[in-house]
């Protein structure tokens, strides 16, 4: 059944991703720091008129999120939500955690998750992971979060399936298991698109959002498959300097959303 969450009724479906600075590596990095990093790279897609936006650590850790990971990610996930209220806010960690990114999300007054490893399992450069599934779902209800929706990957290209299964079988998986919309993206533009056909095909009927490879030039074309996309790469600034806090072109990102539309 189609999700009737409200980040699905947005049109063009566009949601932004705004990384955040590895705190493993990072962590001498002041609050001041991140919020102004984090609210002037947020500015460039509210200006442009991106409907949604990912916040993104980027903390890699062995286990699940460290608990300064959470308090920060719920910190700046708070400002951000009461200075951009018109975009609809999401979660998303690095490390392998159920829980994480909807404890934050709950904090933060956020509205979606995106979690990597959903269904079945896969090698990352970290090892291992396995489905996160079952205990998204146990703990969403525990926290009386139904309200957060959950995007889920189905075999992001970041990993390496460790079952011998098609893409549309995991997203049939993702589905039943409790995904609000699901997220597939193949080793190129065209493989996303035809992954997203399979899985149509297969009687997937969440939403699916196309997540890597999408450009100013070839959105149409993914919004003409696909009921939405996560961008980020394509709209970063192609000169900033390496100590630069604008990280993100606001001329692409306009540019990006006037072709989505």
């Amino acid at each position: 059944m189609p999700s009737s969450h409200p980040l699905f009724a947005r049109k063009p479906l566009v949601v932004g991703a705004l990384h955040l600075p590895d705190l493993g590596i990072a962590r001498g990095t002041s609050m001041a720091a991140l919020e102004d990093y984090m609210l002037v790279n947020a500015r460039v897609f509210a200006e442009s008129g991106v409907p949604a936006l990912m916040l993104q650590d980027q903390t890699r850790e062995p286990g699940p999120a460290a608990p300064v990971t959470l308090t920060v990610m719920a910190a700046l996930g708070r400002l951000l939500r009461r200075e951009f209220p018109a975009m609809e806010l999401g979660i998303i960690v690095q490390a392998h955690d159920a829980v994480a990114p909807l404890a934050v999300a709950h904090a933060a007054g956020a509205s979606f998750v995106r979690l990597k490893i959903f269904v079945a399992g896969s090698m990352t450069a970290e090892g291992p992971r396995t489905a996160l599934a079952p205990e998204a779902r146990l703990y969403r209800h525990a926290i009386h979060a139904e309200d957060v929706a959950i995007l889920a990957d189905v075999f992001d290209r970041t990993s390496v399936p460790m079952v011998d299964m098609p893409p549309e079988r995991a997203a049939q998986w993702a589905a039943s298991l409790g995904a609000d919309g699901l997220v597939l993206t193949g080793d190129s533009f065209a493989d996303s698109l035809e992954r997203i056909r399979k899985a149509r095909d297969a009687g997937v009927r969440k939403p699916i959002l196309l997540g890597g490879s999408v450009t100013e030039q070839n959105v149409a074309a993914a919004l003409g498959v696909a009921d939405g996309v996560i961008v980020s790469t394509s709209l970063m600034r192609e000169k900033a300097g390496a100590d630069d806090v604008l990280r993100w072109d606001i001329e692409r990102a306009q540019r990006f959303m006037a072709a989505a539309r």
